[in-house]
């Protein structure tokens, strides 16, 4: 460590030692306000790494993490990724870091920024992830030698149970989840266990996330897409189409709806689990872009025999270990539990160990809570710079559906987007191949990028939007 750097933690703990009880990430949170407040951590003064200040304060990281997280949120300390924490103030503005893709730069020169995906912030996952793995490294040897197990797993299955308090699945026990990696795998796995045939069919919405219909290409399944209106899917739709087509499985997200932000509500989802208990099909239901709380329930509390829930962390806490989860109809856990085991054996031991360091822990809520925070700082800067234009918005989404004036094409507004230094999603994307793609595009929210910045790409698209193409072609 820095001579510089050990002057500001010996500041730092010096301050600590002056706190009366609490919390401890309360004490270093309250002794680091009161260094910036009399000048003794000035503006621009770098903050000890997470793991170096807990070491020295004799704390977990991620209590340390949790009180930078709480003045981050105050605006009273900067995290830039890839540099660290700063207190912050307005001294001369460091440069701008863009980490957030890889594809280069635009036609100028500049740098590329990346609204083609959500990017979440570090506000103290990292942390935690790096004191979980160094705990699993005095876990018994057995531990690293084994194939993963049913039982060993028990106690991931019952952290996953607890994360999901929350959501109304209905009768939930540990034994209906099977571990996977990331939702994409466990939407695979419920395919797996739900189609039957040479040619089943699987519904999907008319804009659908594209991991459904990747997942039943490799199933080998016929895809046909569902109407939908302002509530979702159309209930006399599904029925007629369910029917003609005898599908098996409808693949949905009424939560949040990927890409549109639609919120199905509860007397529309009541109808359409009504539609495949008629019709004797399967409901999949991914719940894995909805950051918020509060939920209505599940199609797997409305249909207990033919409901299935896929989830993820990627969203909410870092996609970088891709673990996700598929939650089975009490009834049928065996049939997905032997999918997993026939395919995999199941997740790797550290990887389910970690599941359950990560998913127990009340600070891994409260950064989920932050992520929450600063995903809709995000989204309320998109709608200013964007405002007027038609957008369709959720606080808790990750990103922001934007339907494209006339004049604009996707395909082509997203060109013009990547020359100004902008990746934006093509609405076309989310729609099945032979069929109507709207013109609009989805932007992510990236906040691993300074909101300044951000938002001086949305002025960027807000120009385009303003000026579009006015050649015709012949």
């Amino acid at each position: 460590m820095s001579v510089e750097k050990n002057i500001v933690t010996d500041t730092i703990s010096a301050l600590y030692d002056t706190q009366n009880g609490g919390p401890k990430y309360r004490a270093l949170a309250a002794a680091l306000r009161q260094g910036i407040a009399e000048g003794v951590l000035s503006v621009g003064t770098r903050l000890p790494p997470v793991r170096d200040l807990a070491w020295r304060l004799g704390m977990t990281p991620g209590t340390v993490a949790r009180a930078y997280t709480i003045l981050t949120d105050e605006e009273v300390l900067i995290a830039e990724v890839g540099r660290g924490t700063f207190v912050g103030g307005t001294e001369e503005p460091r440069p701008p870091l863009y980490q957030s893709s890889p594809h280069g730069h635009a036609e100028d020169g500049g740098e590329m920024v990346n609204l083609f995906t959500a990017r979440l912030p570090d506000l103290g996952q990292v942390a935690m992830i790096h004191e979980g793995l160094a705990q699993l490294a005095e876990r018994p040897a057995a531990a690293l030698l084994e194939y993963p197990s049913a039982r060993a797993f028990a106690p991931a299955r019952k952290a996953v149970v607890g994360w999901l308090g929350g959501v109304p699945l209905g009768a939930l026990q540990h034994e209906d989840v099977v571990l996977s990696h990331g939702a994409q795998s466990a939407i695979s796995l419920v395919m797996q266990a739900v189609l039957r045939g040479r040619r089943p069919v699987v519904l999907v919405e008319e804009l659908a996330y594209p991991g459904f219909r990747r997942a039943a290409e490799l199933m080998r399944a016929e895809i046909v897409s569902v109407p939908m209106d302002e509530y979702g899917i159309v209930p006399s739709a599904l029925a007629e189409i369910a029917r003609r087509h005898e599908a098996q499985l409808l693949c949905t997200s009424p939560e949040l709806h990927n890409p549109t932000t639609l919120v199905t509500p509860p007397k529309r989802r009541r109808e359409i689990a009504d539609v495949a208990r008629r019709g004797g099909f399967d409901i999949l239901e991914d719940d894995c872009t909805f950051l918020g709380e509060s939920r209505d329930a599940t199609y797997r509390a409305l249909l207990p025999e033919h409901g299935w829930f896929v989830s993820s962390i990627s969203k909410t806490l870092t996609p970088a270990l891709r673990i996700g989860f598929a939650i089975a109809p009490q009834s049928r856990r065996a049939e997905l539990r032997r999918v997993a085991e026939n395919g995999f054996f199941g997740l790797a031991r550290p990887l389910a160990d970690l599941t359950e360091y990560l998913l127990s822990r009340d600070e891994t809520r409260e950064i989920v809570r932050s992520v929450r925070r600063r995903n809709a700082v995000y989204v309320r800067a998109t709608l200013n710079v964007l405002g007027g234009h038609d957008l369709s918005w959720h606080e808790h989404a990750p990103f922001v559906w934007l339907r494209l004036p006339p004049g604009w094409r996707a395909a082509a507004f997203c060109r013009a987007a990547e020359a100004q230094g902008v990746q934006v999603r093509p609405g076309e994307d989310f729609a099945p191949r032979n069929g109507f793609a709207p013109h609009a595009v989805r932007i992510g929210m990236n906040a691993q990028v300074a909101l300044a910045d951000f938002e001086a790409a949305l002025a960027r698209l807000r120009r385009l939007l303003d000026n579009p193409p006015e050649q015709i072609l012949v």
